[in-house]
């Protein structure tokens, strides 16, 4: 594994869980639409009934939020893991850079306004500090 794919764990985690997220916001609002049916009293041939879908729904809910729970918890753990690593470099620009870059997730010219430097500096420090990470053993 590179720098680079080390430190792009947490934010792939990130949009994991955000993946997971939506698909939870799909399944809440099929669970509405369901428990919500067409109640006209007339037969619809359906073997399946609007109580078996939205249960369907609500299980589908709870086990992409139990998912969800346990990717963040490794999130924050793979922060707190990559922070200690991006701190043992000894040029604080470099922390800067890989700080704002993989875990608060800023572009090149969001971090150049910050070191109120240009986006080519920015991105020349991020080679750096890449040649100059640590990988954890």
């Amino acid at each position: 594994m590179t720098p680079k794919q080390y430190l792009g764990q947490a934010r792939h985690l990130d949009a994991m869980i955000n993946c997971r997220l939506r698909e939870i916001d799909y399944w809440r609002e099929l669970s509405v639409s369901i428990s919500q049916g067409k109640f006209d009293g007339m037969p619809h041939g359906s073997a399946q009934t609007p109580d078996a879908a939205f249960v369907a729904c609500i299980e589908r809910i709870d086990e992409a939020e139990r998912d969800v729970a346990g990717k963040v918890a490794k999130l924050i753990d793979k922060r707190e893991e990559i922070g200690r690593q991006i701190s043992l470099l000894p040029s604080r620009e470099e922390q800067i850079v890989l700080r704002s870059r993989y875990i608060d997730g800023y572009t090149w010219d969001e971090i150049a306004a910050i070191l109120n430097v240009s986006t080519r500096t920015v991105q020349r420090i991020h080679g750096s500090a890449l040649k100059n990470f640590s990988m954890p053993e």
